[in-house]
């Protein structure tokens, strides 16, 4: 894909094992890794600290005018660099203040065993991250609850029930100490 040469992107490299999960989510595919120029970093800095800035105040932020700031945003949307805006929501707020991460191991890593995992996973709505990981265990899953009771429901009814799971170990979280979607940019 040609990029405008007012974007100050180009593409080089590869971006590895995230492009299954973009192409799950109906979101471009990245083939290769997208350089950024000073604004672009600028422009993606300033929307992860706040996504819902105006285009005015965000082109004030980068030193550009508004028409120049729309049309960095927008190929840097196309580029996929963007993925998608959210509200991120206080899990207290919302009656789940307990985060759990689980470790699961399955009965065999088989492409159908991983696959039927993998599908009941995206179709429960309960777990908030699931990754395939290297090392001793299958995947890492993370999910909200809201006391001990829903934590054993959870471990009882949905991820005892998930295809090909033997074990699961849980870590429940005490506190956090740090926690952000905000990913570093390179220079």
């Amino acid at each position: 894909m040609c990029l405008p040469s007012w974007t100050g992107l180009t593409r080089s490299g590869t971006i590895g094992c995230e492009e299954e999960v973009f192409e799950r989510k109906n979101l471009p595919i990245m083939s290769s890794i997208v350089q950024l120029d000073a604004i672009d970093r600028a422009i993606l800095q300033t929307l992860q600290q706040e996504g819902r800035i105006s285009n005015q105040l965000l082109a004030q932020a980068v030193h550009l005018s508004p028409s120049a700031c729309l049309r960095r945003v927008k190929a840097l949307e196309d580029a996929g660099v963007i993925a998608a805006y959210v509200a991120l929501l206080n899990p207290r707020a919302v009656g789940r203040p307990g985060t759990s991460f689980t470790i699961i191991n399955l009965e065999s890593t088989q492409p159908a065993v991983r696959q039927a995992f993998e599908q009941a996973v995206q179709d429960t709505p309960e777990i908030l991250d699931c990754h395939y990981v290297a090392g001793a265990n299958d995947y890492l899953v993370r999910f909200t609850y809201r006391d001990a009771e829903d934590l054993e429901r959870f471990h009882a009814e949905v991820l005892a029930r998930l295809p090909g799971v033997v074990r699961s170990n849980s870590m429940l979280v005490l506190r956090t100490v740090k926690r952000t979607t905000a990913l570093p940019l390179p220079d």
